[in-house]
């Protein structure tokens, strides 16, 4: 049998010597993983492979029901693993099993009459199984079969994950359709969870309270903070959320968990925005539950930049978070919104989760942690490979200064002493309003812009709003944008698909049954043509000014320093192109209203200005000051009217 060079295990078949009536020695093999050039081959049949459901028992009750809550698992795992194979896992934690579906065609699960598990969604079953994989999908707790109730990223929610991670590893209890105890002896109790959205939120979770056993997680436009989900610095996103959510994934009567749901309402405290215990439970970076410091497992990120659901600050803060541990990483970086790389990047996204839990799982020894740290695109149709994120060189301050016509330009020297600019909160104002006609006075919004760019410039990371400001109201929501002026073929990451557009053929990768097929639709870029794109948000209730617990109302009248990150973003701005940094009050395109007075807030210019984090244009030298063209008279660049945005999807899914 020919044998690679690069392999660290044995590949092939061990053959075991056993006399014959005749007594003569016959070979017969045993099953094992075979490896070539670093990869796992498909050596399993997929449809022999056993296809069974246990029940793991939960150190919950979420439900007050006087039992410990069991979690449903659906298995699948190579037949040779009744014959002595022991294979690692890749486990699935989702509360969509039942509901919403999984992946780009809302997979569900199905069952045969007996109650066993027919169709897994996804491709990662027909994939990994037969390169000797078991595949394990777990319904949260309070969905689909699995019993309690749906705690939204609370302790319920972690439990069902880390109890079958503990499972695995002969430390929890299981139990079989008839009641009877099962056990996991064709585990070798190494596991990987992988999952897009809530089921990527559950595998930071679980990592995040240090299970032993669980040796790496893929987390897919994931949460890792859920008070950093629904709003930032004291401001909503929206409003009675977790209680909607809990109540969407679970499919039981409503009367069951009704008592939970209302112990989410009252916890939130939408009435002030204030972080508090509710969700220090529900932070995985250093909450009361799990903590960044007790991981254990490799972490494989992957986040689009172009998110509006779950924003790019919860991949910036946790991969931050990461490297201050030393976690051993990589990251993938895309200009969509919410969307699974095996929807943009398919054949490349493949090969790196092979390697990836190959490398992790199966221990081989493949060049996958050899290679840069980071995979980002940086236009539609370009990916580039970097040391790390964000590759930053030079923070620049800008500053705000006084135009003409009520605006505002925006430079590298500051404003005249004294000078001042207003704007007066418009609770209904919409981003799209916001950055329409630039050059305009409003009454509801500050434009501040440079001259047209001499040459290109990149930031990579979070900028930062440094303001000193008085307002004419106890209270008032502060918005800031950071806006490129400037015609472009983009991502399209406002669309429905966060980017992709979905076509009717198919691409097949692994093994097929009748009743679950390795094949799904395949899909391309969505760009579209646009004069304005918005390339940062930041919001900032000023009651939060100095803490996110406590509410601190403002002195009307009196200067204050109002200062926050945006959400972080790798942009590039082309040259001749403008940029732009917009100030309002309350934004309705993104975020809930929460004060009824409408506030007049005054800035001080020559204290107020925004940092930006600048980092070489791929290709180029790295910058060491932004370059202005000259700019044209006034009425030769009026700036883009009547803007209107795509309104973004809100689906969790």
């Amino acid at each position: 049998m020919r044998q690679s060079s690069r392999l660290l295990c044995a590949i092939g078949v061990t053959l075991a010597l056993t006399a014959t009536p005749g007594g003569v020695a016959a070979a017969h093999a045993q099953p094992e993983i075979q490896v070539t050039d670093g990869r796992t081959q498909p050596v399993f049949s997929y449809a022999d492979a056993i296809r069974e459901q246990v029940r793991v028992e939960t150190p919950v009750d979420s439900d007050g029901d006087g039992k410990n809550d069991l979690a449903n698992v659906d298995i699948i795992r190579p037949r040779e693993t009744d014959q002595g194979l022991k294979v690692p896992v890749i486990m699935d934690d989702s509360p969509y099993y039942d509901n919403s579906g999984r992946g780009n065609e809302a997979e569900r699960k199905t069952y045969d009459a007996a109650g066993l598990p027919v169709k897994f969604p996804l491709a990662y079953d027909n994939y990994f199984v037969p390169r000797g994989y078991a595949v394990l999908l777990v319904d949260m707790l309070g969905t689909n079969k699995s019993e309690g109730c749906p705690d939204v990223g609370g302790a319920a929610d972690i439990a069902a994950g880390k109890a079958v991670v503990d499972w695995l590893n002969g430390r929890a209890k299981a139990y079989k359709p008839d009641g009877s105890p099962a056990t996991a002896g064709w585990t070798t109790g190494r596991v990987g969870m992988i999952g897009k959205s809530y089921d990527g939120t559950l595998a930071n979770a679980v990592a995040a309270t240090g299970v032993r056993g669980l040796e790496t997680i893929v987390p897919i436009s994931a949460i890792s903070s859920w008070y950093r989900y629904q709003r930032m610095n004291g401001v909503l996103y929206s409003y009675d959320y977790m209680p909607f959510l809990a109540d969407h994934v679970d499919t039981d009567p409503a009367a069951k968990c009704a008592a939970v749901r209302e112990r989410l309402r009252v916890g939130q405290e939408d009435a002030t925005g204030n972080h508090n215990a509710f969700w220090d439970e529900r932070n995985y970076i250093s909450g009361t539950l799990a903590d960044v410091r007790k991981v254990r497992a490799s972490v494989l990120v992957a986040h689009g930049l172009g998110e509006l659901n779950v924003k790019a600050d919860h991949f910036t803060t946790w991969w931050q978070a990461l490297a201050r541990h030393n976690v051993p990483r990589k990251l993938w970086l895309s200009q969509y919104g919410h969307v699974d790389p095996f929807d943009f990047r398919r054949e490349d996204w493949i090969d790196t989760l092979h390697a990836w839990f190959d490398h992790w799982l199966h221990r081989v020894d493949n060049d996958v942690m050899r290679q840069p740290r980071v995979d980002l695109q940086v236009a539609p149709d370009r990916w580039v490979k970097q040391a790390d994120w964000p590759s930053r060189s030079l923070t620049v301050p800008l500053s705000l200064r006084p135009g003409q016509d009520g605006q505002g330009s925006l430079g590298l020297l500051p404003a005249p002493r004294g000078t001042t600019l207003s704007f007066t909160d418009d609770p209904g104002q919409s981003e799209s309003e916001m950055v329409s006609d630039p050059t305009a006075a409003s009454p509801n919004r500050l434009a501040f812009l440079t001259p047209p760019l001499k040459r290109a410039v990149r930031f990579s990371g979070t900028p930062k709003v440094d303001i000193r400001a008085k307002l004419d109201q106890p209270s008032a929501n502060l918005t800031a944008l950071v806006v490129d002026y400037g015609d472009d073929d983009r991502v399209d990451h406002y669309a429905g698909a966060g980017g992709i557009r979905t076509l009717t053929e198919e691409s097949c990768h692994g093994e097929s049954t009748a009743a679950d097929d390795a094949c799904y639709r395949k899909t391309e870029t969505a760009t579209a043509n646009r004069p304005v794109e918005i390339v940062a948000r930041g919001w900032l209730d000023t009651d939060n000014r100095r803490s996110l617990r406590t509410s601190e109302p403002a002195t009307p009248g009196q200067y204050y320093r109002f200062t926050w990150d945006t959400l972080p973003n790798d942009y590039v701005v082309k040259p001749g192109h403008r940029l732009a940094v917009i100030l309002a009050g309350s934004d309705d395109s993104e975020t809930f209203p929460d004060k009824p007075a409408a506030a007049t807030v005054t800035v001080d210019l020559p204290g107020s200005r925004i940092w930006l984090p600048l980092s070489a244009v791929h290709d180029e030298e790295p910058p060491s000051t932004m370059e202005f063209g000259p700019a044209p008279k006034r009425e030769e660049w009026r700036g883009p009217k009547d803007v209107v945005l795509p309104t973004p999807s809100r689906d969790f899914f």
